[in-house]
Parts: C-alpha cells; structure tokens; sequence
C-alpha cells in the first residue's frame, strides 16, 4: 500500500473515532431486579445490543437492584428526566389507572398465551396512557406464573389467615386482605431480611423470584397456583429518545423488540428451571388442591368484579379486546 494512502486512511479512522467519542450518549439505567434475575440479563444484552448497533453512540449503563433508584420512584425518574430510561413492575402504577394492573388480576390470564394476547391488548393503551406522561414504552417481558411460598403446607384459603404476606402492589394487597392474611410492602431485595425477622412469613410471586433469592432458606413449600403473569416494562423519555439521531433510535427499537421476543423465551425456561432448583435445595412443590385453587378463584372473581365497577375506560377496553 502506498504509504500516503495508508496515512491518510490511518488519520480518517482516527478522526472517526474521535468524532464518534465526542458524540457518544451515556444513558443510565435503573431497574429494580438483581443481576441474577433474568430481566437484568436480558437488559444489559439490550444495551449491549444496543452499543454495538450504534458503534459505542449510545452507551447504556445499568444500574440493577435499585441501587440507583428505589423501584417504586423509577418511573417519575425517566418521567422527569432524572435518568432517561428505566424498568419497572408495569402493575406499580395501577393507583394511576387500572389499565396498568391488568395484568395483576387474578386468574384472568394464567398462561404465557393468555399473557402474550393481554399483553397485545394492553399494549396500545399503555403506550397513550405513558404519552401523555412524555414517555414511552420500549418493551415488557412476562415473569413466570406467580406461586405460593409459605412456611407451612396450604390446603384452603382458611390456612392463609392471619400470615403476614408479602405484598407488592395493590391487587396482591387486596386479593391477601380478602383471603385473611396481612398484608406488607416489600421489595424483592428485602424479601430474605423481612422473612428471617417475620416481617412477612408468605408470599406469591414467580419461581425465578424465589430461586434467585434463595427462598429454601426462610420458608419450605412452593404451590404453584399460577394465580398471574405479570410484567416488567422498560421505558424512555420521550424527549431523550427524541434527541438521539434516527439511526440510534432505529437501533434502539429493534434492539426493544430482540429484547422482548428474548425475555418472554427467557420467562418461559425460567419456569421449569427455576422450579426444579426450589425443589433441588429442599423445598417441597406442593400441587395445589382443588379446594385451593377453588377458594382462590373465588376471590378472583369477587376482585374481578369490584374491579369492573371503577376501572376505567381504557381499562375495560383492555378486557374487551382480550376477552373476544
């Protein structure tokens, strides 16, 4: 190669470089979830995706288990532009209309198809209701069916009465106030420490949750009642999506839709997976007995119906479209 020529090709990649360092755009992201979760995996692939898109123009550094932001602020944080993107329990924000907690309802999508046909439902109206907050949603990704995890064998709704229950949002609170129980707020990373003092002695929530939290070591049966399944949703400012080149947001939603085709492949092995190692560490999986699964469904029902009466349009919209 004649030596000019290779100067010259030398310099212009050497310009480019600088040129795309001092474009580049750091965004920092806060999800709520442990690294082992495999909601925090899919999202540092997303960003990684996303970084190799954009040849290092948009660089997203992930901040998990609420470590830069507490889960229940998130979402106000990309809203003000705190931070540009988050994660967050989609259902979190049910208080603001209950087209968000559709999918919290208990037993009215009990299957990774129903969940996927709620989702296509919901989907829409989530992303005007978000608008009108100058956000938007980028994906959401189901966890695995929820599941009971006591300390005891539970064989009717009447065994619940009086346990301190974890909670995380409005529709679990309500549905373990109307089977007796007691409930209290706590987060994911608290679930061990609230557990060993007896701040909460039973819960619902996915296998990947319990799994990962090591949940053999404070309580020793696992009913999987697939009561729901519910979702994580990641979303952007508008405006910080606004500002950002149309290749970069080209690159951002395709790296969206890799990452939720992924994650509900993810929720789906997590299932089995995760289950058989609650199993593996001592746990005993207990099948849930006609009776339960009676009386738990018969709260559905009468939350179903309480539901109906003061949920929004949109919300009832969201069923409508599902139920046809």
């Amino acid at each position: 190669m004649n030596k000019t020529i290779g100067l010259t090709i030398a310099a212009g990649m050497l310009a480019a470089t600088l040129t795309n360092s001092a474009y580049a755009t750091d965004w920092d992201m806060p999800t709520p979830y442990p690294d082992a979760t495999f909601h925090t995996a899919n999202i540092v692939q997303f960003a990684d995706d996303i970084k190799a898109a954009t040849n290092g123009g948009l660089n997203i550094t992930v901040h998990s288990a609420g470590s830069l932001i507490k889960h229940g602020e998130i979402k106000n944080a990309v809203r003000g532009g705190q931070v540009p993107i988050g994660e967050f329990f989609l259902s979190l924000l049910t208080n603001e209309d209950a087209a968000y907690g559709v999918d919290s309802q208990p037993f009215i999508a009990t299957s990774y198809e129903d969940a996927k046909k709620l989702w296509d439902a919901q989907k829409p109206v989530i992303t005007e209701l978000l608008a009108k907050q100058k956000l938007m949603p980028l994906y959401a990704v189901a966890w695995p069916p929820q599941g009971l995890y006591t300390t005891k064998e539970i064989k009717t709704v009447a065994d619940l009465k009086g346990l301190k229950f974890r909670s995380y949002n409005a529709a679990l609170e309500k549905f373990a106030s109307l089977a007796g129980a007691a409930p209290t707020q706590v987060e994911v990373p608290d679930i061990p420490q609230a557990f060993s003092t007896g701040q909460v002695e039973a819960m619902i929530t996915s296998p990947s949750t319990g799994a990962n939290g090591k949940a053999w070591d404070y309580v020793s049966y696992y009913t999987p009642i697939n009561a729901w399944v519910p979702k994580n949703i990641v979303v952007v400012n508008k405006a910080a999506f606004d500002a950002l080149d149309e290749a970069t947001q080209t690159a951002v939603l395709e790296a969206a839709a890799a990452a939720e085709t992924r994650g509900w492949e993810m929720s789906m092995k997590e299932t089995d997976t995760q289950t058989a190692v609650l199993k593996e560490n001592g746990m005993t999986i207990v099948e849930p007995s006609a009776e339960l699964l009676q009386g738990l469904m018969d709260i559905g029902a009468q939350m179903q119906a309480e539901w109906q009466e003061t949920a929004s349009d949109e919300a009832k919209s969201i069923m409508a479209t599902f139920s046809q």
